[in-house]
């Protein structure tokens, strides 16, 4: 018997490779609907923007097949009822959220569609693994990333597997209930014009990104992903984040490419590796859902961070003197992106160099990045810090004059987001300017020292 099934979308905007539709489609008319709650209302600046584009786009995919995506705003729970309840339909299908604060919300809004005779049905589909299914032999999870990958890696032959071909999807008749610009998210004073040069947003830009990088970059990414100054990543980090690409399709299709042609092994393996990464910062996060306000090691909690809002504001405004790390924060600022090789040369700079505490520079991340994600920008900064598992050791600081002549050694990207030092010969372009904001050898012997002294504590 046909039956027509609500599809909750949150940061699962595509059609295809999608669990919860497929199953909705199996059964009937498909009613897609996305809810602005509390969660999203808090997203930053660049994020809401993204989310804006993403949702126009996946309204347009779904127009193009008959249908209408449905905004609504409010409580998951209660929203969803009140358009089942319109609707006349008693199940809503939704991949499983990978974040506890949504995953709390997720089970209220069970309880609340139950009580008035709606199902929700929860799918896999938002990660390659379960957070809780992989367990250390003492049945802990797990705190060191290479393990955790050797585990991990080992289900690539059922990711391989072919499954079955998704179900035609039906959208039910159109019905919407929200225009998009009632949901408010682009600013009210537009300073997106950098982020509109940078991306083309939706599922079909993050498919032909993910087969550019795999025609192009894919070859060379073990050797030029830490290259800010080549096209050396995939940029696909905003497309993950809000799920116009899956993990698994990723997966397979570098795959595929990997067994086609064995000469990418290297590069596909290191890419894949950093897949694996992100499915740790979830994996970590499952574990510790309040990581992004606590530090996973609680010794941290006295460590003696420098509140210096002058000299945090010069950090956010690329106007340190540093040059690779100016470079990244007026790239971020400009595009809402970074590239991540300079993503941790800039948060070590902010936590080591300045002192100034992680929670700060993760915040303003949060604000500006495109692809602000609750498990891996907390991952991150923890692991720069020092205080989150399998963290970079506190005598580790990077050297952003090193780095730069490492990783950026014609200065082509410091010149790109710092025109006024293009004119400049490389050896200059990437030395610090003599008004830095801090000596780096000083600054790096007064961490060092304070460490030292908090290690003892």
């Amino acid at each position: 018997m046909s039956e027509a099934a609500i599809v909750w979308f949150r940061d699962d905007l595509r059609l295809s490779d999608h669990p919860a539709l497929d199953a909705a489609a199996a059964l009937g008319e498909v009613i897609p609907v996305f809810v602005l709650d509390a969660t999203m209302t808090a997203l930053g600046g660049a994020a809401r923007w993204w989310l804006h584009y993403a949702l126009a786009a996946l309204g347009a995919d779904i127009a193009r097949q008959g249908g209408a995506l449905t905004l609504v705003r409010g409580t998951a729970g209660t929203v969803l009822a009140d358009v089942a309840e319109r609707r006349g339909v008693s199940v809503v299908h939704a991949l499983a959220s990978r974040h506890p604060v949504e995953r709390a919300e997720q089970d209220v809004a069970g309880v609340v569609l139950a009580r008035r005779g709606v199902r929700l049905v929860l799918h896999k589909g938002a990660l390659l693994h379960d957070p809780a299914m992989i367990r250390t032999g003492q049945g802990g999870a797990y705190t060191v990333f290479t393990p955790f990958w050797r585990v991990l890696s080992r289900q690539d032959s059922d990711w391989l597997r072919t499954g079955e071909a998704s179900p035609p999807i039906r959208f039910a008749a159109a019905s919407p209930e929200l225009d998009l610009d009632d949901l408010a998210l682009l600013p009210r004073q537009d300073w997106a014009a950098g982020l509109r040069a940078a991306w083309m947003v939706g599922e079909d830009a993050a498919a032909e990104r993910l087969e550019a990088f795999v025609q192009g970059g894919l070859r060379s990414y073990a050797t030029d992903r830490d290259r800010p100054d080549r096209m050396g990543t995939s940029r696909l980090s905003p497309d993950l984040r809000w799920g116009a690409l899956s993990p698994l399709r990723i997966w397979r299709r570098v795959r595929a490419a990997m067994i086609a042609d064995p000469a990418l092994d290297v590069g596909g393996w290191a890419f894949l590796r950093q897949l694996g990464w992100r499915e740790f910062a979830h994996h970590v996060l499952a574990a510790h859902p309040d990581m992004a306000r606590c530090n996973i090691r609680p010794g941290f909690d006295s460590y003696p961070w420098d509140d210096d809002a002058a000299v945090f504001r010069r950090w956010t405004q690329g106007e340190t003197g540093y040059p690779l790390v100016d470079a990244g924060m007026r790239e971020l600022w400009n595009s809402g992106w970074m590239h991540n090789r300079v993503r941790m040369v800039a948060a070590s700079f902010l936590v080591k160099d300045l002192r100034q505490d992680w929670r700060a520079g993760l915040a303003w991340f949060d604000d500006t990045l495109v692809d602000a994600d609750p498990a891996l920008d907390p991952f991150g900064w923890q692991w720069v810090a020092g205080s989150g598992a399998d963290a970079t050791p506190y005598f580790r600081i990077f050297n952003p004059t090193t780095q730069a002549r490492t990783w950026d050694p014609d200065g082509a990207y410091i010149a790109r987001w710092l025109p006024a030092r293009a004119a400049l010969p490389p050896p200059e372009r990437l030395a610090p300017q003599p008004d830095a904001i801090v000596d780096h050898a000083a600054a790096r012997n007064a961490a060092l020292a304070a460490y030292r002294e908090f290690v003892r504590k």
